[in-house]
């Protein structure tokens, strides 16, 4: 018996490590400059469905998806678009030379792990993407690589 409580006490403890973080909102904002000195506000993509895609320089799943994405908002411009957040203390000119080799089709910006979106729980691993509604709330979240057909099957869209 003795030994239960302080196996309760861990367990107690995890569960609210895990809860320490505020709630993102079920409509969340993103305002912030691109790499290429470009402001970017998530409100002005209101009829689309947004892909915010937390990746990192150094991790491979995240090159990995970069094109599938680049791709599939390419093929649906009309009703898709992406921002990519370099979610990475690198300098911004290595993430420049970064997407130099690996370019993509859609707008990037760096967030440091010390600021954050605030509107945004933070990664618990990369690649994190959010799949933003065309009313601008929260439809998904994936953990790992997307894909098109991931994607499609999120959004509804037939092949």
């Amino acid at each position: 018996m003795t030994l239960l409580k302080p196996l309760a006490a861990v367990a107690l403890a995890i569960a609210l490590a895990g809860t320490a973080q505020a709630a993102m909102p079920v409509q969340p904002s993103i305002k912030l400059t691109t790499l290429d000195g470009k402001p970017y506000d998530l409100a002005t993509q209101r009829g689309k469905w947004v892909i915010v895609n937390y990746w990192a320089t150094w991790c491979v799943p995240c090159i990995k998806e970069m094109p599938d994405i680049s791709r599939f908002v390419t093929a649906h411009k009309d009703k898709v678009s992406a921002i990519g957040i370099a979610y990475d203390d690198s300098d911004k000119a290595d993430i420049q030379a970064f997407l130099a080799k690996h370019p993509v089709s859609y707008p990037v910006a760096q967030v440091t792990l010390d600021k954050p979106l605030k509107d945004f729980d933070e990664p618990r691993g990369l690649p994190t993407t959010w799949l933003i509604a065309p009313d601008g709330k929260v439809a998904k979240r994936f953990v790992g690589t997307v894909n098109d057909a991931s994607l499609s099957e999120a959004i509804g869209l037939g092949k």
